[in-house]
């Protein structure tokens, strides 16, 4: 059983910053890959950012310089740095992770609940 928990979403004002936390718990062996999608209302899911266990972390084009993906692997946590936020960045923010839970696998695809991230103009 595994869980993904996200905390720091709310209200921001355009311009303003937000850090969301994502915590890994549960039967975790090794986290492959942790990222960050949001979905809006009346849109698709979408990629924000990702980062592997090594630190190679990728963007989407519509955050780049403005939002910083990192993680702790100790603590299973990855963390969304989020600046210069725009009203269009408001979203239902959540969590995914590719982990296994024994060693050599098999790797699955785990999603958080979501936190909800709103930027006013």
């Amino acid at each position: 059983q595994v869980q993904l928990v996200e905390s720091g979403g709310g209200l921001s004002q355009a311009g303003g910053s937000l850090r969301l936390s994502c915590t890994a718990s549960g039967s975790i062996f090794s986290i492959s890959v942790m990222g960050w999608y949001r979905q809006a209302p009346g849109k698709q899911r979408e990629l924000v950012a990702q980062i592997t266990s090594g630190g190679i972390t990728n963007y989407a084009d519509s955050v780049k310089g403005r939002v910083t993906i990192s993680r702790d692997n100790a603590k299973n946590m990855a963390y969304l740095q989020m600046n210069s936020l725009k009203p269009e960045d408001t979203a239902v923010y959540y969590c995914h992770a590719i982990l296994a839970s024994k060693n050599g696998g098999p790797w699955f695809s785990f999603w958080g609940q979501g936190t909800q991230v709103s930027v006013s103009s």
